[in-house]
């Protein structure tokens, strides 16, 4: 069965303009967009007849969307929620990379005890666990990269992360359809932890480094997969994800 938005309706009298921008800005990124079965066009007049409003809200939300990188308007054929290329991820996940290993450098230095321990109710999963509850796994693993983001007390920085973590939501979800990628995220948020705990600054920052760049080389060699693509064979788990697929990511994260 194909997928598509769902919306609720608004009050009309309820100020509109943020409102459906954020109702569909949240919707999109629920949405499995790399499935072959999801409908990625929007369609204004439906959209206004679930919210119970007029389109001129909606198309003025659509606009901002275009111009964040949600959606892509299309002359003479519509609006679809747009996929990002693989080389586009790449990119984010590297400046995602350099973000989140900065946090866990100044959380380091910063954080307290307390909400560095705090940081484990983000990761309470077992690698059985994660792989039984996948969904919930899924948003405690975003939940989990969000709380190292809060450990720097730089809102700067927060406020960064939560955009790129908005143009990654579905990628991060659909890389969890595979039971290695589950297992080996659970292992690494652990040594991330630890590293935090014992304050040790450059092993913190290269754990969260190999643990972006194992899910980076995990996207380079199943993005077919992943995507949908006719034809494409289930990605085959690598012996070694480290740096860029071959670098030496993981040997170095390894070291104090």
């Amino acid at each position: 069965m194909g997928k598509a938005i769902k919306l609720e309706p608004v009050d009309a009298s309820f100020s509109l303009r943020d409102h459906i921008y954020a109702a569909l800005k949240r919707s999109i990124m629920e949405l499995d967009i790399y499935d072959p079965e999801t409908q990625r066009r929007m369609d204004e007049r439906s959209l206004a007849e679930q919210l119970g409003i007029s389109r001129t809200p909606i198309r003025e939300a659509i606009n901002r969307l275009a111009q964040e990188g949600f959606v892509e308007i299309q002359p003479r054929r519509g609006v679809f929620i747009r996929q990002k290329s693989l080389p586009e991820v790449l990119e984010m996940l590297e400046l995602w990379s350099a973000l989140e290993s900065m946090a866990a450098r100044i959380a380091c230095q910063r954080a307290s005890d307390a909400d560095i321990t705090a940081l484990r109710d983000h990761a309470r999963h077992t690698a059985e666990g994660a792989q039984a509850e996948l969904s919930e796994y899924s948003e405690a693993n975003v939940a989990f990269h969000r709380a190292v983001l809060a450990l720097s007390g730089n809102q700067l920085m927060i406020d960064t992360g939560e955009g790129l973590l908005a143009h990654l939501a579905a990628v991060r979800r659909r890389a969890m359809i595979d039971p290695s990628r589950t297992e080996r995220s659970v292992i690494d948020h652990g040594g991330i932890i630890a590293a935090l705990e014992a304050r040790q600054e450059d092993l913190a920052a290269r754990r969260v480094e190999a643990h972006t760049a194992r899910l980076m080389a995990y996207l380079r060699r199943s993005w077919r997969y992943l995507t949908g693509e006719e034809g494409a064979a289930p990605p085959v788990a690598a012996r070694n994800e480290t740096n860029d697929g071959g670098k030496n990511g993981a040997r170095l994260a390894d070291r104090a």
